[in-house]
């Protein structure tokens, strides 16, 4: 298979976003002519042209930098590893936050949903599951719905299901990261919520996780947060999942938690 040009890889991104050229030749302030020639190599873009319509498409950093890399450029956006020297105050950013979020449970995942970081917290989800599924690199999804992960003291399970796939189908849809697609097929084919649908219905503003833990049941909201400014391609990736009490008596169980036994 042929390696695509950066127009090949613009004509994806703008079919993706199902814009047409003069939609998105309108956004950019550019003609039709311009980005039909970009888009069948008739045109050889500039730099500051390719970044100007990628910022107009929203492609994620590491597929701008596959852009230019096609067109003959230098990647803008740098891709450090996490645990590299230079990326030490994201790390330390990311264990305050985590820190400070407990006895909530909260995790840092990446892009493909690897766990890069987790509280103290999360070990209140981590009960009865298999030891092979937390070899590095965990994925928190592939943790979250394997019949021998959390799946099993998952109270409705078919609708955070339905839930984990909407949001995973968006993330593809935003992306177009076949190594996504696969996880999502992947996920799928576990058992579990066969008989529902699992969607949430029209009015519901959120959907609750609803644990089962030694003959409680626990009700989580997830929040996720991603840094405001992400100032490369790893950090653009990073996100952080938390899981908030969406009742009174799952607070008060963390709380007890957090603080042990009176006496």
């Amino acid at each position: 298979m042929a390696t695509p040009t950066a127009g090949d890889l613009l004509r994806q991104w703008r079919t993706t976003r199902r814009l047409s050229q003069l939609e998105l030749a309108g956004r950019a302030d550019t003609s039709t002519r311009h980005l039909s020639f970009i888009e069948t190599g008739r045109a050889t873009p500039s730099r500051q042209m390719l970044l100007h319509l990628s910022d107009e498409l929203d492609i994620p950093l590491r597929e701008r930098n596959r852009m230019l890399l096609a067109a003959g450029y230098a990647p803008v956006y740098a891709e450090p590893e996490l645990d590299t020297p230079a990326m030490r105050p994201v790390r330390d950013a990311l264990r305050q936050i985590l820190t400070g979020l407990e006895p909530h449970p909260a995790l840092a995942i990446d892009a493909a949903w690897t766990m890069v970081d987790a509280n103290a917290g999360i070990a209140l989800f981590l009960d009865g599951v298999d030891p092979a599924l937390l070899r590095p690199p965990v994925n928190a999804l592939r943790l979250t719905l394997h019949p021998g992960g959390l799946a099993h003291r998952i109270l409705n399970l078919a609708q955070w299901r339905g839930h984990l796939f909407e949001r995973l189908q968006r993330q593809i849809d935003v992306t177009g990261s076949p190594d996504l697609a696969a996880l999502l097929n992947e996920l799928r084919a576990y058992p579990g919520g066969e008989d529902a649908p699992g969607l949430p219905e029209p009015d519901q503003a959120v959907v609750p996780l609803r644990l089962r833990l030694d003959g409680h049941e626990l009700a989580f909201l997830s929040v996720t947060t991603v840094f405001g400014t992400p100032m490369n391609v790893t950090v653009a990736e990073l996100a952080i999942e938390a899981f908030l009490p969406a009742d009174t008596a799952t607070a008060a169980l963390l709380r007890d938690r957090l603080t042990g036994p009176p006496g």
